[in-house]
């Protein structure tokens, strides 16, 4: 979907394969309904992307995987300024002295990003919000199709 929230990320100090599959999977368990589309799923080539699992999950799934061509960051542009802000509203402004420390804020943005943060794209509603306002209109479209 087009609404910018995220739903689902992995906290870990090292990001294999096999973490990239479990994110992937809860993160279509909490977005995709019953009779949906399955998404198509952009990347870098980083090797948890490039790897036989990933691939093999994927095409177990259907869903559609893209890898962006290597040294080509305006490919994932989305990804990329999403990354952007968190280094600077979060990383860049606060010390960490644990990961479980770093996880919580990273939990609490999470929040502020997905259910607080307005988005100029987003007709100035935080994407959950949106996400919600997007699914009314293709329900009253159903409907009137419907009649």
């Amino acid at each position: 979907m087009f609404d910018r929230v995220v739903v689902g990320q992995y906290k870990g100090t090292t990001c294999e394969a096999k973490h990239a599959v479990q994110t992937l999977c809860y993160a279509l368990q909490s977005r995709i309904q019953s009779g949906d589309t399955m998404p198509v799923i952009r990347t870098d080539n980083g090797p948890q992307f490039v790897s036989i699992l990933f691939g093999d999950m994927c095409e177990c799934l259907d869903v559609i995987h893209e890898r962006i061509p290597p040294r080509t960051p305006n490919m994932n542009a989305y990804i990329e300024s999403f990354h952007s802000l968190l280094e600077r509203d979060l990383f860049r402004i606060r010390s960490f002295t644990t990961l479980e420390e770093a996880y919580e804020a990273l939990e609490a943005y999470m929040d502020f990003y997905n259910n607080r943060k307005m988005h100029g794209s987003l007709k100035l509603m935080p994407p959950t919000k949106f996400s919600a306002w997007v699914r009314t209109l293709e329900d009253s479209s159903k409907f009137h199709k419907a009649m």
